[in-house]
């Protein structure tokens, strides 16, 4: 690779990195917008919604941009259909319904282990180099959410006698992330990330409506009682959080692959906790501030290496 050749794929690197810091800066806030519906719908039904909204927003898009929806085939209609299942509907089913035996803090304890899987996985899986700065960024980076996660709440590691089945649902929402990441691989390729995060949006919200519908869920009073604020907040968590969000994620691992997009995932809590202070007015610590070094540490000792691993 030439010098000239070298500088430019740095500098499309960079941009790479910019648009997936934005994308789980995005998903950080999702965690305060969430707290402005959780007394006023359902989990179930509220996730229907948002994503409902995200479909909405892409198909509108594709609209206005006159970009046709593609014609998949068989083969790809089944890793859509699995997309939607493990990254939409599995994923908030297990999240939801996880979140009625931990609390918040420790499910993202156990979310912040989704870059070592994905790592993992696509080491196992696609022979994806895995080299020792990348386990190490990693490794980092796990340690910087932990440390952001528990001086946000001390007690997280505090429990009840059925805690161990909120950690097994959280659980299921790692890897049912880690599905949604690998198995893009090859649809990112042959659809593009607008058209692939489109039709598994699509399929995951009519799974997620049905569920609502057999379970009861679906209320239109609760609806109908929502102000201006949860309403923002269905917006930003629809539009925002899933739709654009979505895309960027998948459009970053198409370009560097997902163990080097994956690690982005550790920027969650730290944003949320920034978001709290800001908007919630929740107070800032020293040792926040020190696992917020070191999830930025990780990330750039796993995308110090510049050749494609």
């Amino acid at each position: 690779m030439t010098p000239c050749e070298q500088s430019l794929t740095q500098s499309s690197d960079v941009r790479v990195y910019l648009k997936l810091a934005a994308v789980t800066m995005i998903w950080g806030g999702t965690f305060v917008a969430g707290r402005f519906l959780a007394d006023g719908l359902s989990p179930l039904f509220a996730a229907s919604l948002r994503f409902l909204l995200a479909s909405a927003a892409l198909l509108l898009f594709l609209l206005l941009t006159r970009v046709p929806l593609a014609r998949p085939s068989p083969r790809e209609w089944l890793q859509l259909a699995l997309l939607g299942f493990f990254g939409i509907f599995f994923y908030n089913i297990c999240f939801f319904y996880g979140l009625h035996y931990i609390n918040a803090s420790r499910a993202s304890l156990i979310v912040a282990l989704n870059p070592a899987v994905i790592g993992l996985a696509s080491w196992w899986l696609f022979k994806e180099r895995l080299s020792r700065g990348k386990v190490v960024g990693i490794a980092i980076c796990i340690a910087g959410a932990s440390l952001v996660i528990v001086s946000r709440n001390p007690q997280l590691l505090a429990g009840n006698a059925d805690a161990w089945i909120g950690d097994l649902l959280i659980l299921g929402c790692v890897l049912g992330w880690g599905v949604y990441s690998l198995l893009s691989r090859e649809l990112n390729h042959s659809l593009g990330p607008l058209q692939t995060v489109t039709y598994s949006i699509l399929l995951g919200t009519l799974m997620l409506w049905l569920t609502s519908a057999v379970r009861g869920e679906l209320d239109p009073t609760a609806l109908a009682s929502l102000g201006p604020q949860q309403w923002l907040s269905l917006m930003y968590l629809g539009v925002l959080g899933s739709a654009l969000a979505y895309i960027g994620y998948y459009d970053g691992i198409r370009k560097i692959g997902a163990t080097r997009s994956g690690v982005f995932i550790a920027l969650n809590p730290l944003t949320a906790v920034i978001l709290g202070a800001l908007l919630l007015g929740e107070q800032l610590s020293l040792a926040m501030y020190l696992g917020g070094g070191l999830i930025l540490l990780g990330i750039f000792l796993c995308n110090k290496p510049l050749a494609r691993g």
